[in-house]
């Protein structure tokens, strides 16, 4: 165990902050000496800092905190930068939610054009914090769980292609954790198969050691029959769980993300939802106003034993990771890689996420034994090119391409639907994307 680690938290203003902060804390093989919060927006993060602190001190955690918006501080020489940036804030999130369901198309933050609307931000301001990053900690480890994954993962392959990054997502710890509070599995006992592209995947297995069979068969007869346990309090989720179903009951081979709903149900989906209030006003009135109610029972030293932050799956599964690499345990993890053959009937020059090693070394991806089947191979073909436009719209500020991409995103039905929510998405990000001409 490596003693004295110091940690920075890119994008600290987010709600995840505290159950990172506290999965790093309470971690049996890793030996924290300073953690780091840094953001761009002052408010958010002295407010985290406020709420960092009191969790540290009520626990008595022998650590040094700081918060900073200058990089050089909050950077220089760190081990590790955890990454959750969202450029453009809560507010951004809202306008690529809401201008596709204004024109009948999913609004969603990492799904269709909202998505492509959230990634051409990201890879501005991701691409920007790495050379940040790499100016002031060139050995350090990034680890990613910046959004959208796939798309944010392909910029940096091309533009820093021997970076020291981990790209992560915990969606396929968040499906399996739900699975086994609805059936009474242990996910220790798991050793999943899965494939695909980030929030854009399929399990092909699921061993359990103790059980000493593929139980995924099962788990698929369950899910038709009972659907899953669903008490998620934020309504949007708990929508989402609920509707877990229905894709099994039309593609019944194989467990998908919950994510493929956008998809291949992108009319329901549209009709079910609310234009006027959307996942984004959901987390402004919860996890945002939660923050700042915490900030002030904290500075009016009132109601105290309300706050509940606690480590979270979230938290514990990026932490996990750095616990692989720093103590070259080689654990397994959902990782997003290039594929270079992993996927054998797959094309070799994008990035897929499927399990990987994790050691001093980074990820060491494993190579599938099986063809994946036509279906999603098609599925991830027609994803891929169209992210793979827009990434390249993304560098050579190219409005065709971006059109492009907008048309070929599979909830899209038409040219004309992809130019009218491209042209609007324009007008609202302008200083937050490139110049596309």
């Amino acid at each position: 165990m490596k003693k004295g680690l110091k940690v920075a938290v890119a994008g600290a203003g987010s709600g995840h902050t505290p159950g990172i902060v506290l999965s790093l804390l309470n971690h049996d093989e890793l030996d924290i000496d300073e953690i780091r919060l840094y953001d761009i927006e002052k408010e958010r993060n002295d407010d985290m800092n406020i709420i960092i602190n009191f969790l540290i001190k009520k626990d008595n955690y022998k650590i040094s905190i700081m918060s900073t918006e200058d990089p050089k501080e909050a950077f220089e020489d760190v081990d590790f930068v955890f990454s959750q940036i969202r450029v453009g804030g809560m507010k951004m999130r809202e306008m690529d939610e809401k201008i596709p369901l204004k024109y009948g198309l999913i609004g969603q933050e990492t799904c269709g054009l909202g998505g492509f609307s959230y990634a051409l931000r990201s890879m501005n301001g991701f691409l920007d914090l790495v050379e940040k990053i790499h100016t002031y900690a060139p050995d350090c480890w990034i680890l990613n769980y910046t959004n959208p994954e796939t798309i944010i993962a392909e910029s940096v392959r091309r533009k820093y292609p021997n970076l020291k990054i981990i790209n992560a997502c915990d969606m396929t710890i968040g499906i399996e954790d739900m699975i086994c509070k609805s059936f009474d599995y242990d996910r220790k006992n798991w050793i999943p198969v899965y494939y695909g592209l980030n929030h854009f995947g399929f399990y092909n297995s699921i061993y359990d050691k103790k059980l000493n069979r593929d139980v995924m068969p099962e788990i698929i007869e369950k899910i038709k029959s009972e659907g899953l346990y669903v008490d998620d309090e934020e309504e949007s989720w708990a929508k989402t769980w609920t509707r877990y179903k229905n894709l099994l009951e039309y593609f019944p081979s194989n467990l998908p993300n919950n994510y493929l709903e956008y998809y291949l149900f992108s009319e329901q989906i549209v009709e079910q939802s609310n234009k006027d209030y959307t996942r984004a006003n959901e987390i402004m009135d919860g996890r945002l106003k939660k923050i700042k109610q915490t900030v002030r029972k904290i500075e009016n030293n009132k109601d105290l034993n309300t706050i509940d932050y606690e480590s979270s799956s979230h938290g514990n599964y990026i932490v996990d990771i750095c616990a692989s690499i720093i103590n070259n345990k080689n654990e397994r993890f959902m990782i997003i890689v290039p594929n270079k053959g992993a996927i054998r009937n797959f094309r070799d020059d994008v990035v897929v996420e499927i399990p990987c090693y994790i050691n001093k070394n980074g990820a060491e991806p494993i190579s599938l034994r099986f063809d994946i089947p036509d279906f999603h191979k098609g599925l991830m073909e027609a994803q891929v090119a169209s992210e793979k436009l827009l990434v390249d719209a993304f560098f050579e500020n190219s409005y065709q391409k971006a059109l492009e991409a907008f048309t070929l995103n599979q909830t899209v039905p038409n040219a004309k639907l992809a130019k009218e929510v491209l042209d609007e998405f324009i007008v609202v990000n302008k200083g937050y994307w490139p110049e596309l001409s």
